[in-house]
């Protein structure tokens, strides 16, 4: 932190005195002491606009009222909020604002949560002078996810600002004049192309911007709030899901907890509704004569349990194969690789690697310290952007990147084969060839024969600019695996300052996939199945033997099922058909003689199987997530899970008991306390995470260098309106026309 934030202003407010820091404005050291000073068109982190004047307060030696929202503290200042020449000015702005404001309430879908509302009861304005008649104008359908009423609208202009400052699209502004000023969206036909974030609904004080999902359907008193993490990408952020009637009806994060503040984008907002899709799989199906049909569960698992023995005994454990999922929670990942190796005896596990985390903790040599976690992306100095789309792919990072850059003159540096919005932002871009981050990276450690001529100078003068940043973050996408990795923190890691890194991983728990132990190689914290020492650790923990032979990875899992040679596979929440491009998967697969999925719907790789379990979905049950950035939160139970499907925790341990080899881990809180126990990196206090923290994990130091295998490390590469297999069963995202635009029109 600088100096001159350090240094301090005392000032006095209603009699109390306050010290802040210098540039303070006026309005937070109010709220810093509990104080009112209300405001409409003020916000945190946008603009000021001073368009409102209901934060009006009287500071003594000046000759009238100020706004609080546009006044920097000064050492001295005498303040009163709370006087009878404020109070009317306050309820003067009010009787204005309700000159031409409907009074709907009742039928408002902002009643009870409408910050006029709370104003016009805290001071008055029940008459007014003004008897003209009001504006009236018909409800406008700006997009699929957004609704406007124009004359419910204050023009406090929030909205605008965060559309053009927060997200960088510029897709509202204001037309017209006087009273018949209104919001107006950036398409000639009246309707919006944007992000579809809704963090214009969320933002707005009133009722005049309203979602499509909430309206005419519940007041928020009769509403649960239940706090969670979105269980789309891989940033984590915190979604408070609205529960009436035992289904969920919205989606926001006004109160601003969470990792991500107010910020959500249009998944974490909008598209829960695949939770409700008429082709969610309710009951297990058993292939009979060719055709799937319902069973029960013991029926379904019992099934399971036969085969998967008689394969073993026969073909032997090492024909056996499981492909775990990066949406399904710590707890499951930890139970489904315990339940390959303990139980059945293979290693033979992996999942859709989207980030080399593996490579990424070689390379660190286990100093967490480097890692940079979501609120680091805040205060940054600098940042070094490395392949992948972030707007895209990590719509949270960007958002605070560009906050970064905005309110603290932050600088970004980008190296990337295609273009993405945030360069926008960027001091410099170096566009390489697609596949050519991993030589940008030796260029910069002085390797410059590994580009093209055209690039050696760029890259130079890059690395001359990097090394006078004092507190860089770099993060890179899947572009970089194996030695790339190890490349770019040895670069990182002899400039000034603390550089740190963040590896970016697509999906909800792609990063905790990984770090309990979904990986063919490596045990739950990155511990080595080539060393005794570590397969004697868990092999003494679950009380059972842990085979020593390394396991086949996803790649070579399916290979091995086209040659035959693979006789059973079990896949949790993937769909490896779809995600691995399998050009003749009926060929692949149908040489399986055993092909058990669980699955939320009936896709690709599901058509194809003997077995299928139906399972919940992440806002159906209980267990933890890893983000991004390495750090663990809380996911709760919002709804039941449909019909008799079951979460994949309880699925896993009843087939273990099925299977003869019963794990004594109950509920998804005793495996995250084995977990917090036992598991390299993962030695957090339970009780932050149930008080809604975001706890930091770290990455163990491994004691080799990773070689990872070409085409092991990619990413899906969703857009904003995709998410792998939920995307395509949210009636919302595929609502929306900005789905089948190129991302540069965006």
């Amino acid at each position: 932190m600088a100096e001159a934030e350090k240094e301090k202003v005392s000032l006095s407010i209603n009699g109390r005195t306050i010290a802040v820091p210098k540039g303070t404005l006026l309005i937070e050291a109010c709220k810093s002491l509990g104080i009112e000073a209300p405001s409409f068109c003020y916000y945190p982190g946008l603009s000021l606009q001073a368009a409102c004047r209901m934060c009006l307060v009287e500071i003594e030696k000046m000759p009238k009222l100020q706004t609080a929202c546009t006044v920097i503290v000064q050492p001295g200042m005498v303040v009163h909020t709370d006087t009878p020449q404020v109070h009317e000015a306050r309820k003067a702005m009010l009787e204005f604002l309700l000159t031409n404001h409907p009074l709907d309430c009742p039928v408002c879908d902002k009643g009870g949560e409408c910050e006029l509302q709370d104003m016009t009861f805290r001071y008055g304005a029940a008459e007014s002078r003004f008897r003209e008649l009001k504006e009236h104008q018909p409800e406008e359908r700006f997009s699929p996810v957004v609704y406007y009423d124009s004359p419910r609208c204050i023009l406090c202009f929030r909205c605008v600002r965060i559309c053009n400052e927060g997200m960088d699209v510029k897709a509202l502004g204001v037309g017209a004049r006087g009273v018949r000023s209104a919001i107006i969206p950036n398409r000639p036909d009246g309707t919006l192309q944007c992000e579809e974030c809704g963090m214009c609904v969320d933002i707005c004080p009133v009722g005049a911007l309203l979602p499509h999902d909430y309206r005419y359907k519940t007041r928020p008193w009769e509403v649960r709030y239940v706090a969670t993490t979105c269980a789309h990408c891989g940033d984590g952020c915190k979604t408070t899901l609205s529960r009436r009637h035992y289904q969920i009806i919205r989606g926001n994060n006004r109160d601003k907890s969470g990792i991500n503040a107010e910020f959500l984008c249009i998944k974490g907002r909008y598209a829960f509704d695949f939770v409700t899709h008429p082709d969610r799989l309710m009951q297990p199906l058993l292939r009979r004569n060719g055709r799937l049909e319902p069973v029960s569960w013991a029926e379904a698992l019992q099934t399971v349990a036969a085969r998967l023995k008689e394969i073993a005994a026969r073909a032997g454990p090492e024909k056996i194969g499981f492909i775990g999922s990066n949406r399904t929670t710590n707890e499951e990942n930890y139970l489904l690789q315990r339940l390959a190796r303990a139980v059945l005896g293979t290693n033979n596990i992996d999942h859709h690697r989207t980030a080399d985390y593996p490579a990424f903790a070689s390379a660190l040599g286990g100093d967490s310290q480097r890692l940079a976690r979501v609120h680091d992306l805040e205060y940054a100095a600098a940042f070094l952007l490395v392949g992948n789309d972030l707007t895209h792919n990590h719509p949270l990072l960007a958002y605070k990147l560009r906050a970064a850059v905005r309110q603290r003159s932050s600088r970004l540096y980008i190296i990337n084969h295609r273009w993405n919005k945030l360069e926008r932002q960027a001091r410099q871009v170096i566009r390489v060839s697609e596949g050519g981050e991993p030589a940008a990276i030796k260029a910069l450690l002085g390797k410059s024969d590994a580009v093209p001529a055209e690039l050696r100078q760029p890259l130079e003068d890059l690395r001359a600019t990097l090394e006078k940043e004092q507190d860089l973050i770099i993060l890179f996408g899947a572009e970089l695996c194996g030695s790339a990795i190890a490349d770019l923190v040895a670069f990182g890691n002899q400039l000034p300052g603390k550089t740190r890194y963040s590896a970016l991983g697509d999906y909800a728990n792609s990063h905790g996939a990984a770090d309990l132990g979904l990986l063919p190689d490596y045990l739950p914290g990155y511990a080595r199945l080539n060393l005794p020492t570590a397969r004697q650790y868990y092999a003494q923990l679950w009380r059972a033997h842990v085979p020593a032979q390394l396991g086949l990875n996803s790649h070579q899992m399916l290979a091995a099922a086209a040659e035959g040679h693979l006789r059973a596979l079990y896949v949790v929440g993937a769909n490896p058909v779809k995600t691995f491009s399998l050009s003749a998967p009926d060929l692949v697969l149908g040489k399986l003689d055993l092909l058990v999925v669980q699955e939320l719907f009936l896709t690709e790789t599901a058509q194809r199987a003997d077995v299928i379990l139906p399972a919940a979905c992440a806002y159906e049950k209980e267990g933890t997530f890893t983000n991004t950035c390495g750090q663990l939160q809380q996911l709760r139970r919002v709804v039941d899970a449909p019909g008799s499907a079951r979460s994949d925790f309880e699925i896993l341990r009843l087939l273990s008991h099925v299977l003869g080899q019963p794990i004594a881990l109950r509920t998804p809180g005793a495996a995250l306390e084995e977990i917090c126990q036992h598991v390299p990196g993962y030695q957090v206090p339970p009780a932050n995470l149930v008080a809604g923290q975001a706890v930091n994990t770290a990455l163990p130091a491994l004691p080799e260098p990773i070689d990872t295998p070409a085409g092991l490390i990619f990413s899906s590469d969703d857009s904003l309106f995709t998410s792998g297999t939920l995307g395509r069963y949210s009636q919302t995202l595929n609502s929306v026309h900005e789905r089948a635009l190129p991302r540069t029109e965006l």
